[in-house]
């Protein structure tokens, strides 16, 4: 017999260590607290992982907690560190560069005490931001939590490179649109022959509408000398103060300045140019709130048609002339498209959300300029299986797919498979676990696929059976770790 072993409470006392890292922490040992605390998280981690693999969703809901609250603890040991560090450097009781002279005992070396000098100068920047915004540390770890995915060193790097600009620092918003922004819009949605983009910046939306073949009407807050293919100069002002005299109705595409001013924008353009066709790049946020009389007024009075929201977030749009550190994007971001109506109105009810993956579009055709309407989203029309194609007839319940059904039985089946610990078939797993004869082949190729399970030699022309592998046996001991794991740190139960 190769029984499932028993887990050692020693091996998964996750949540005894990071009990302890934060008493060490509280008294002071700030150094061995960010060691132990590190060494959960980094346990924690790949253990998260080999769940998620596993799809034991409640279990990995436990793992991605006491991850989020090993690396608050992490955090703070280090930005403690980075303190003490500068503290001894003003009093010069640490060594710099590389010097020629012998080191005495009283010397400290950034080794010493337990980070580099790369991880203090990334503590410093931690501190400074923690300092700016309290609790800075705890809002970006539960936000990748609630987003269901694991809280990471990495997570709070990339939210410190994008911190919040001041309205100074911001001046004109000048954020240039990707152009994977710009394909999939153009893919997806038709509009007039003439279009106006109000914030032109320099042409990042212009281009390759132009390219699509539109006729683009340009101007800005800032004269950046900016000229369309066919010699037109862009014109200056203040969208907010402008007018549509001569222009009314025409449509607009344009990725708008954000914050504020994203809501008089919008309303500017619906109340004033009335335009057939509005497609605008906003933050997914611009969906919430209803303080703002001008946010009410575009997204409840007259809201959009259609929202594509990028499950895959668009690549960073850096302000022009940004020279901090290059990262990815922190931004949920979405194109707005507003139609309007025959009495002069926009929408119809709430908006229809589409979600888009900008990598899909990245070589699509533009959709012909002057055609209007868009592109639909698939849908089908389930057949009667007794009655010919042309049957109206449509299944109101949906059925699940088999790779749901497969997600749904997967750890019922491999917890089976341990506790029967002999060789099987499907017709006996079947009737192990009660699942359909479809299910329970597919499940068998899914764990073979992952060498969970191996096929036994067939010499007796029985239909062929297959036993767990030694993986297979990791894998379930993985599953019993975290088992153990939920049952001591549940997932509601947060500490931070």
């Amino acid at each position: 017999m190769n029984a499932l072993a028993p887990i050692s409470p020693a091996s998964t006392d996750l949540v005894g260590d990071l009990d302890r890292a934060r008493a060490l922490f509280d008294a002071g040992d700030v150094q061995a607290a960010k060691q132990l605390a590190d060494l959960v998280y980094s346990t924690v981690k790949p253990l998260g992982d080999a769940v998620a693999k596993l799809k034991l969703q409640e279990s990995l809901a436990a793992c991605r907690r006491i991850q989020a609250d090993a690396l608050e603890l992490v955090s703070y040991s280090e930005i403690r560190i980075a303190d003490e560090w500068d503290r001894l450097a003003k009093e010069g009781k640490t060594l710099r560069g590389r010097p020629k002279s012998v080191v005495n005992e009283d010397t400290l070396t950034a080794d010493s005490i337990g980070l580099t000098r790369d991880q203090i100068h990334k503590a410093r920047k931690l501190r400074d931001k923690e300092a700016a915004n309290p609790g800075f540390i705890r809002l970006v770890i539960e936000e990748k939590v609630r987003e269901g995915v694991s809280p990471t060193k990495a997570a709070i790097r990339h939210a410190i490179g994008t911190k919040s600009h001041t309205a100074a620092e911001k001046g004109d918003q000048l954020y240039q649109t990707p152009i994977e922004a710009m394909r999939t819009l153009l893919a997806l949605e038709s509009f007039s022959g003439v279009v106006k983009e109000p914030a032109v910046g320099l042409g990042a939306c212009l281009r390759p509408l132009e390219a699509a073949g539109y006729r683009v009407m340009i101007a800005d807050l800032v004269d950046r000398g900016i000229v369309t293919q066919e010699g037109d100069y862009q014109q200056v002002g203040d969208f907010l103060l402008s007018d549509a005299t001569g222009s009314e109705g025409v449509d607009i595409v344009t990725n708008p300045p954000y914050d504020d001013l994203a809501n008089a924008f919008a309303a500017h353009a619906l109340r004033v140019h009335k335009p057939g066709k509005m497609a605008l790049l906003l933050n997914l946020n611009f969906m919430c709130g209803f303080e703002d009389k001008n946010r009410r007024y575009v997204m409840d009075e007259h809201p959009p048609s259609r929202i594509y929201v990028f499950a895959h977030r668009l690549p960073m749009m850096h302000r022009e002339g940004w020279e901090g550190n290059k990262v990815s994007s922190q931004m949920n971001t979405a194109w707005f498209v507003w139609e309007r109506n025959e009495d002069g109105s926009y929408g119809q009810g709430n908006p229809q959300i589409i979600r888009v993956m900008w990598d899909d579009y990245m070589k699509a055709d533009p959709r012909p300029p002057g055609a209007g309407g868009h592109v639909a989203p698939m849908s089908f029309r389930a057949a009667s299986p007794r009655s010919g194609p042309d049957d109206e007839f449509a299944r109101e319940t949906v059925r699940k797919t088999m790779e749901e059904r497969i997600e749904e039985a997967q750890a019922r089946a491999l917890i089976w498979i341990g506790e029967h610990d002999q060789p099987f078939d499907a017709g006996t797993l079947r009737r192990g676990i009660g699942v359909r004869p479809s299910v329970a082949d597919a499940l068998i190729a899914d764990f073979a696929e992952r060498a969970l399970i191996a096929a036994d030699q067939d010499t007796s022309g029985a239909p062929s059976t297959w036993s767990i592998t030694n993986y297979g046996w990791e894998a379930l001991r993985t599953a019993a770790a975290v088992v153990h794991l939920r049952a001591s740190y549940p997932a509601e139960d947060s500490r931070l």
